[in-house]
């Protein structure tokens, strides 16, 4: 998979999205297919296995011993919207939401289920690595070109392009032996950075380095209806492999290099070149949407 700069690959969409929006899916899901099939991000829960959680108010105040033995047992694993709608007393179907299936109008923060555990929302517009190479094993097998078309990532992603500015776009604090010299001033310096905003308007702007180079940072977007796309010209073949993220141009190296584990966002849309269906996992959504044909 390789970075294009020829974003008119993507200029068969505009015709297809609602330009201004109407806030329906097609501001961001193109127009023009037989169907179109939702994916749900998986929300996550907590669980503590024979025992009920602590309350937030319980948890605040238990001691740090406590603490630590309520830690070494919980167990956190994906929750799907029909185990979710159980949970809280509702009935899944096709077109839920969160907040109605959790019966919540605060879905963004952790909420606590009646039976004592606690539920983290869907993220919006990230699948999981795993779901992504499940759901592209099955595309590659609906289009005559599994091995060419485009791949798009959203461009306001944090630290994924660079820019010009006084501080970098992102900055890992790293862990370690507080007496170690290094890497107290390494963290100290960048503490400093961040809170010495009163100085930062008369520092001289360099070049920040994002996850992808200046070349690709400074380069033409494809331009749809609010949304700005760098544009990878790729096959869905290459996405459905279980370690696909290990591959793309767009792996989060900087990250890796301060301990983290090896990730990549997942794309922002996805379209074989004979253009059979397009997936959209849109930055505000908390599902992704195929569209294609009806069978």
């Amino acid at each position: 998979m390789e970075w294009t700069a020829d974003v008119s690959a993507g200029d068969w969409l505009r015709e297809r999205l609602d330009d201004p929006w109407t806030w329906t899916m097609h501001d961001v899901v193109p127009r023009g297919f037989e169907a179109y099939a939702r994916v749900f991000h998986p929300a996550s829960v907590t669980e503590l296995p024979g025992e009920r959680l602590p309350t937030i108010e319980e948890w605040v105040a238990v001691t740090a011993d406590e603490h630590l033995r309520v830690s070494e047992r919980l167990v956190t694993r994906d929750l799907s919207w029909r185990e979710a709608a159980g949970i809280f007393g509702a009935v899944f179907h096709p077109t839920a939401q969160w907040s109605s299936l959790t019966q919540q109008e605060d879905t963004g923060g952790t909420l606590v289920t009646p039976d004592g555990r606690w539920v983290d929302p869907p993220e919006s517009g990230q699948l999981l690595p795993e779901l992504l190479a499940a759901i592209s094993s099955v595309l590659a097998q609906h289009t005559t070109t599994p091995d060419d078309g485009i791949v798009a990532l959203w461009e306001g992603h944090g630290a994924l392009l660079g820019h010009m500015g006084e501080g970098p776009s992102r900055a890992f604090f790293q862990m370690g032996d507080p007496a170690d010299p290094v890497l107290a001033h390494h963290n100290q310096m960048l503490g400093t950075s961040v809170k010495d905003a009163w100085n930062n308007v008369f520092r001289r702007k360099t070049w920040q380095e994002g996850i992808l180079s200046r070349e690709i940072s400074e380069s033409p977007r494809l331009e749809l209806p609010d949304r700005g796309h760098v544009l990878f010209r790729g096959g869905v073949s290459e996405l459905a492999r279980p370690d696909w993220f290990l591959g793309v141009p767009w792996r989060d190296r900087p990250a890796e290099e301060h301990g983290f584990d090896p990730s990549a966002l997942s794309p922002s849309m996805v379209w074989p070149q004979d253009r059979a269906w397009v997936l959209v996992s849109e930055v505000d959504f908390d599902s992704t949407v195929i569209g294609g044909a009806a069978n």
